[in-house]
């Protein structure tokens, strides 16, 4: 059964290509990396340049013209998409300024498409930050990493004060003073949030979900899920799946 929830778990994470995964939109799946500070499926996403992209619309007849609009939208949507992560609104939108004024002095479609990946990136690493904005010490940094990374697995005190290298006692007192959470409720906090993510970019079932999340049952996962959100995870599958 563990192998299984972390099967599960991975496959969403990681996006995989297997006969598990759902059927998943590529730019929703692009977007979703840049607003989780998600750095390494972002630089895989960015292996193909900007301008040699199949699918592309024709904005412009002038091919530079084309790739610098569609720079530009890459620019707003990745903007939005970091607002609605957790980003200042005119930090943001500073940024997509910035980098749209030195796309229209480009010259050739090769200087544009790279510029397009250093855009991402720098929005990517800024949300990556953000998960430590509050986090002082590297103590409290190492263990959210650790969480973050294994979502799919019971997490304890003991474990984490383990990664951190701190007492448990003493681990506790940090992360709640550097966090403003308990430790639980940190981690319950993250849970959710990639619940959210699953049941609008996946189309597995909320049991599934729960059990890839270590959610001990499916009704804690649904009374945890409906406090924070004030929905059950069907009720926010139905209002939400494939539109955020």
């Amino acid at each position: 059964m563990g192998k299984t929830k972390e099967l599960y778990f991975r496959n969403y994470v990681q996006r995989e290509e297997d006969i598990l995964r759902a059927p998943y939109n590529p730019e929703l799946e692009f977007y979703a990396a840049i607003r989780e500070g998600d750095m390494d499926k972002l630089n895989e996403l960015l292996l193909i340049p900007l301008h040699t992209k199949e699918g592309l619309g024709k904005l412009s007849d002038d091919p530079l013209q084309n790739i610098k609009y569609h720079f530009t939208v890459t620019a707003a949507l990745s903007a939005r998409n970091c607002i609605a992560g957790g980003m200042n609104v005119s930090t943001a939108y500073n940024i997509s300024d910035y980098y749209i004024k030195k796309a229209d002095r480009a010259r050739d479609l090769e200087t544009v498409s790279a510029l397009h990946n250093v855009m991402c990136l720098d929005y990517c690493r800024r949300m990556k930050a953000l998960r430590k904005e509050k986090i002082c010490s590297l103590h409290i940094a190492k263990s959210i990493d650790y969480i973050y990374d294994h979502l799919n697995t019971r997490l304890t005190i003991e474990k984490l004060s383990e990664v951190s290298g701190l007492t448990p006692s003493y681990f506790s007192r940090l992360f709640k003073k550097e966090t403003g959470m308990t430790v639980s409720t940190y981690i319950n906090t993250c849970r959710i949030r990639t619940a959210q993510n699953m049941l609008v970019h996946s189309e597995y079932p909320p049991s599934t979900i729960s059990s890839a999340l270590a959610f001990p049952s499916q009704s804690y996962f649904t009374e945890v899920f409906k406090k924070v959100t004030g929905l059950t995870p069907t009720q926010y599958r139905e209002e939400y799946f494939r539109q955020i």
